[in-house]
């Protein structure tokens, strides 16, 4: 009865994960979960107070499907400030039901059956779904830790032709943590010289969790403005905010683009909840101190556990340049056994991993790359430090 879509649907492995160390926990089990990429901090106070008088308020009925124009004043206001970047709060911003939908809508308006969308590894789990969903051909092209995870300009360009119709990336990157610099984003805007009928999708949720003293992700519309007719830069409230169940994205882009995103979000989702907007509001125009210690407080964790993981010589850890997680090379730990099994893949560590010692984390297959784990550190140091001392028993019971 299924639609071949359906059929082929595959369901987020992220919180699939989530849903089994759940399920353990009912069972009593003490579980550490470094799967979800969600803030264990409170939504700030200022914007959940927002939240708060909405409701009190009466300020709870259906807004303008693309979000209450206060509220897109504020994020131009913000992207103004953040990256130095003019948009239309009347005709270039769009508000959705969490970010995920801002880039699944852009697809959707972007894509035509056929079309190629270039997405590089690793990746974040969701995206080359997405792109199917949307009709369109997810190309992956695969960067390993010869080129530190990220996508040069010759490889690049060798992957793109006259299919070739969205970029999509994600810097700082969901799972590496790392941030391409200027001069990176500088030659990947020459290779899309060449290429005009390609569109752009940035996916900015990250840019404000930096540990390298820069506030601010640099962004590919700093050094290539020549891009910003067709490029799409999403953001939203869920990361730096810490507002993951308000659901609150946006895309900012050109009027035709981001008019076509919010129709697609007027007739599927509609408007985004009136709370949530007037919460967001207030995150953007007050939160900057909260941003600054959230930030140091992320350092002092991911110092932490750089430290910890010294414990374990036979994983190798990428040191972030931003968001909060940990990209593992586990390679070394594979290929010794386990009550009479061989552990060959990250896949099968990750599930020892939380059904004996419960410990969940995020096999590096789901973002194209075998032989690797992610992991959030967006959780206490101290529980933290438990999780490496339980994956340390795990190295040790293998033989």
């Amino acid at each position: 009865m299924l639609s071949q879509k359906a059929q082929s649907l595959k369901s987020s492995p992220t919180l699939a994960l989530v849903s089994k160390a759940k399920d353990l926990i009912a069972q009593g089990h003490d579980v550490i979960s470094l799967t979800v990429g969600e803030p264990d901090w409170e939504t700030y106070p200022a914007a959940a107070q927002a939240g708060i008088d909405a409701i009190r308020s009466g300020f709870t009925k259906y807004t303008a499907a693309q979000g209450t124009i206060e509220l897109r004043r504020a994020i131009s206001e913000r992207t103004k400030l953040d990256l130095n970047l003019d948009y239309n709060p009347q005709k270039e911003i769009t508000v959705t039901s969490g970010a995920k939908f801002s880039i699944f809508s852009a697809l959707q308006v972007l894509c035509d059956v056929g079309d190629e969308v270039i997405i590089h590894s690793p990746y974040w789990v969701s995206y080359p779904t997405m792109a199917e969903l949307a009709g369109a051909v997810p190309k992956i092209i695969f960067c390993d830790e010869s080129v530190n995870f990220k996508l040069t300009p010759e490889n690049f360009e060798k992957n793109l032709n006259s299919k070739s119709k969205v970029f999509l990336f994600c810097s700082p990157s969901n799972p590496t943590g790392f941030v391409y610099s200027e001069s990176e984003l500088k030659a990947l805007a020459e290779v899309l010289k060449k290429f005009p009928r390609v569109c752009v999708i940035t996916d900015d949720m990250y840019n404000r969790l930096m540990f390298n003293k820069v506030k601010v992700a640099p962004h590919i519309l700093q050094v290539a403005p020549f891009l910003k007719d067709r490029t799409v830069v999403i953001n939203g409230g869920s990361k730096a905010y810490s507002m993951t169940g308000w659901r609150m994205g946006w895309a900012m882009g050109p009027e035709k683009i981001i008019k076509a995103i919010g129709d697609f979000a007027s007739q599927s989702t509609g408007a985004p909840s009136s709370i949530s907007q007037k919460a967001a509001e207030v995150a953007l125009k007050t939160s900057e101190p909260d941003i600054e210690k959230t930030n140091a407080m992320l350092k002092s964790r991911l110092e932490s556990a750089l430290n910890k993981f010294k414990e374990i010589p036979q994983f190798k850890i990428y040191e972030p340049d931003g968001a909060f997680y940990l990209w593992i090379n586990i390679e070394k730990a594979l290929g010794k056994k386990y009550k009479d099994v061989v552990v060959s893949t990250s896949a099968q560590f990750g599930q020892i991993l939380l059904e004996d010692y419960f410990v969940a984390t995020v096999p590096g297959e789901e973002f194209g790359h075998a032989g690797y784990l992610r992991l959030s550190f967006a959780i206490e140091s101290d529980r933290f430090n438990q999780a490496v001392d339980r994956m340390k028993s795990l190295i040790l019971g293998m033989v």
